[in-house]
């Protein structure tokens, strides 16, 4: 008898200790955000930004009646999301351009690093996008039939710099990108830009490198960080716009134009075509560091431009990123205008004169809000986690994500069994349940809102002292701090929620049938650029560390 309980003892335990070590489960997303700024489009008008949250230097161009635009996103993986539309205005994603683990390893890059300004294109049944993977190898180009992909693995280009662009001239290609001047730096953000042809049948650069633009729009005054750069040819002059000032409250986008390719290319006596930096900082509901634009023409005749700019909630305090807008250009003497100096950017405009699109299922502007039950054999393309994962850090399983073993957040050796979704307005709510119990102290499964590998945070359950707890962690410059704990009196699935409101944070937990705060008014301003640097926005979604 006493051997029998023995046994059973062992059965007991054995199955404890099974159970305790299964991987988190996560049965629901969810989220809902506001605009902190009050815009109602009335009929004709659309909405700024077009693409809400941390969607930076957007690429656009056009082919037939389809407009295409694709993103930054630096280590994020899978990385370069392509999007589509009819009418600039209401965009659907259809892909990520680099999705494969072979094609880019982003091992050891930190979170801003990476693939920075790609620009997309199209020519003769193909689509380019010419890019620069910061920190690995370099500039490259990827092909692909179809926009939704796949795309090519890198040809990779022996130029050094930054935000190459494609320029199409009959049946030839020419580069154009960020170099180091054709002299030793006068200052710091002396930088050039340069011209050079590409030979896109056989993949390589040929001939020679041209300098176009020496630091800027005067190099006297000690311009910084020319870059961005695009050439279109309109009315027998060839235009070249690009951002000029840095990507904070200085950004701009000037234009300069010239008879001939290869220059010389004379600037706008106007320049910036567009600015933030001359207005009130103190306004009400602030657009601020705009440039970094690229202009595209209608089937219609008309131009437009999409752009990169920031919302804050105070100050230069912005935690979801730089977003994507649009706005008309005018040309005035020969030179184009996105928008006249000391006009603030529109929530809201005349709409592009095109054929109106019906909203996407998954809005990119404005309010709205969105559950994923992970119905499919794999997330949606919306999702992304941080570097490049050589083996899966996740898999789904009866409508459940269920998280793999990976890094711990921060460690720029691996890559964290973290999966997420841009939080895309200063105000929302996310939340998500979770089934997990930790089998050793520092395990933890619950939500994470990530901004950089040194500042991030965490919410939900782990293990303190033998006991398990649900808790919330900060991590700021790298330094974790434990802000909250409370004890989970029973076993199964907790719903976690984090409510954001501009600068700060509330967090909530349902469990055993009673909802609890842990934390509120917690200052989340060190997941914004301002505190955390670097060009990225703030992830939040399901993260898991195991032992």
């Amino acid at each position: 008898m006493a051997r029998r309980a023995m046994v059973l003892a062992l059965a007991l335990a054995g199955s404890s200790a099974a159970m305790a070590s299964e991987a988190p489960r996560f049965s629901r997303f969810t989220y809902q955000g506001q605009s902190q700024e009050q815009a109602t489009p009335a009929a004709g008008e659309y909405r700024n930004p077009i693409l809400s949250g941390y969607y930076p230097d957007p690429s656009v161009t056009r082919v037939g009646d389809d407009y295409y635009l694709v993103n930054s996103s630096f280590a994020h993986f899978p990385g370069l999301p392509v999007f589509h539309s009819k009418d600039l205005v209401h965009w659907t994603q259809i892909g990520n351009a680099i999705d494969r683990p072979g094609q880019l390893d982003f091992t050891g890059r930190r979170t801003s690093e990476a693939v920075f300004a790609p620009d997309i294109t199209y020519h003769a049944g193909t689509f380019y996008i010419v890019n620069t993977c910061v920190s690995c190898k370099g500039n490259f180009v990827i092909t692909a039939k179809n926009p939704a992909g796949p795309w090519s693995d890198p040809i990779w280009l022996p130029f050094e710099g930054i935000d190459p662009s494609i320029y199409w001239e009959g049946d030839r290609a020419y580069i154009v990108n960020n170099r180091a001047p054709a002299e030793p730096p006068r200052y710091e953000g002396h930088r050039a830009i340069w011209v050079q042809e590409y030979d896109w049948r056989a993949g390589k650069m040929v001939g020679e490198s041209t300098q176009l633009i020496n630091g800027g729009v005067d190099i006297a005054k000690k311009p910084v960080w020319i870059e961005g750069p695009h050439i279109f040819r309109k009315d027998g002059y060839y235009y070249l716009t690009a951002a000029e000032g840095g990507t904070s409250v200085n950004h701009s986008q000037v234009v300069f134009r010239s008879r001939a390719l290869r220059g010389p290319y004379q600037p706008f006596a106007g320049n910036p075509i567009l600015t933030q930096r001359d207005l009130d900082p103190a306004r009400p509901n602030p657009i601020t560091s705009a440039g970094h634009a690229e202009l595209v023409q209608t089937q219609t005749g008309d131009w437009w431009a999409t752009f990169l700019a920031v919302r804050p909630y105070q100050g230069n305090y912005y935690n979801i990123g730089r977003e994507t807008f649009l706005l008309p250009v005018t040309w005035r003497d020969g030179w184009p205008i996105i928008l006249p100096h000391g006009q603030t950017i529109p929530f809201t405009a005349a709409a592009p004169r095109l054929p109106q699109q019906r909203p996407p299922a998954l809005p990119t502007s404005g309010d709205f809000a969105y559950t994923d039950t992970f119905a499919g054999p794999k997330l949606a393309m919306q999702w992304i986690g941080v570097r490049t994962p050589q083996t899966p850090v996740y898999h789904i399983d009866r409508h459940e994500l269920v998280l793999d073993r990976g890094a711990a957040m921060g460690d720029l050796t691996g890559v964290p069994a973290f999966v997420a979704r841009r939080q895309q307005h200063h105000n929302a709510t996310i939340s998500t349940t979770v089934r997990f119990t930790p089998d050793a102290d520092g395990e933890r499964a619950g939500l994470a809102a990530m901004q950089s590998d040194q500042n991030f945070l965490f919410f939900g359950i782990t293990r303190l002292a033998g006991k398990p707890m649900v808790a919330l962690y900060t991590s700021d410059k790298g330094a974790e701090r434990l802000v909250a704990s409370a004890p989970l009196a029973a076993a199964g699935p907790v719903t976690l929620t984090i409510r954001a409101t501009g600068g700060t944070m509330a967090f909530a937990y349902q469990a055993g049938g009673a909802t609890r705060t842990l934390a509120s008014d917690v200052d989340a301003r060190f997941l914004s650029t301002e505190a955390a640097g670097g060009f990225v926005g703030t992830l939040i979604g399901p993260y898991a560390f195991r032992r």
